[in-house]
């Protein structure tokens, strides 16, 4: 087993229990967790776990995208925020198409890639007081990558809701678009999760990786091509002026002052 600087990684019989370990950061994606949560998928992928559980430290399951690490990538070059937004798309579309289901326990606010990596899973257990949402736009960035998967999961009227508002909805509004599977109360969260485990323990692991697998192949073709567009709408949108604002603005805690909207004619 790899060893992590920002993962917990717990294994029982037939489970393996992935835990973002950047509770200070409220488990925000920064490079090093990108990269430390797809070995820790391939781990899980060549291990004889039937089922994986991935869940947050602390009070946040994922924030999102670290901001520091973006106000960073003002200096950086085109092709070194493609390769960024690529990793971002490799670890969600592993996540996709992991053949183990994959139960994400959302144990506080899930935003942005965050909400990505919650809704993605094949089940999405969540604590009342859980929250959602792609909030890219409040600081002039596109959430590219995670649209093509939202589209998929409650069409596009929704999706255009909720990526052009960046509106934040509570644990039982995700449900009722059937986002989270189950809502339950936080000292029962990870038990719950492991309960469901469990039961899937019951079923033939190849019919599921072979469910899974099948569901992969129905969407690979039109999602090979979305996934493309969105890493390149997603590194453009990099070097924009709103993007650079919105981002300071956001470190600075005060309201943006949109580039975009003082230079219109």
């Amino acid at each position: 087993m790899a060893r992590f600087n920002h993962l917990l990684v717990h294994s029982e019989p037939g489970i393996q229990t992935v835990t973002l370990n950047r509770p200070h950061k409220r488990n925000a994606l920064n490079p090093e967790l990108i990269e430390e949560l797809a070995a820790a998928l391939r781990d899980a992928e060549n291990s004889e776990c039937a089922a994986v559980i991935l869940t947050g430290a602390g009070s946040a399951f994922c924030a999102g995208a670290d901001l520091e690490h973006l106000q960073s990538l003002e200096a950086h070059s085109e092709e070194e925020n493609r390769r960024d937004s690529e990793n971002v798309a490799r670890l969600l579309r592993s996540l996709y198409d992991f053949p183990k289901p994959v139960i994400a326990a959302v144990n506080g606010p899930a935003l942005a890639g965050g909400m990505g990596l919650a809704t993605i899973s094949d089940f999405t257990l969540a604590v009342p007081e859980a929250k959602f949402g792609y909030t890219e736009v409040r600081i002039g960035f596109i959430p590219a990558i995670v649209a093509s998967f939202l589209l998929r999961q409650i069409g596009e009227k929704r999706t255009r809701e909720l990526l052009l508002t960046g509106k934040i909805i509570t644990a039982q509004e995700a449900m009722d678009l059937g986002l989270v599977t189950q809502i339950v109360p936080p000292g029962e969260l990870v038990p719950s999760a492991r309960v469901l485990a469990q039961s899937l323990l019951q079923n033939s692991p190849q019919a599921m990786i072979a469910v899974k697998r099948l569901m992969a192949r129905h969407a690979r073709r039109t999602l090979d091509e979305e996934i493309e567009d969105a890493i390149l709408a997603n590194a453009m949108q990099r070097s924009t002026a709103d993007f650079k604002e919105g981002i300071r603005a956001f470190l600075e805690h005060r309201r943006p002052d949109w580039p975009s909207l003082r230079n219109k004619v």
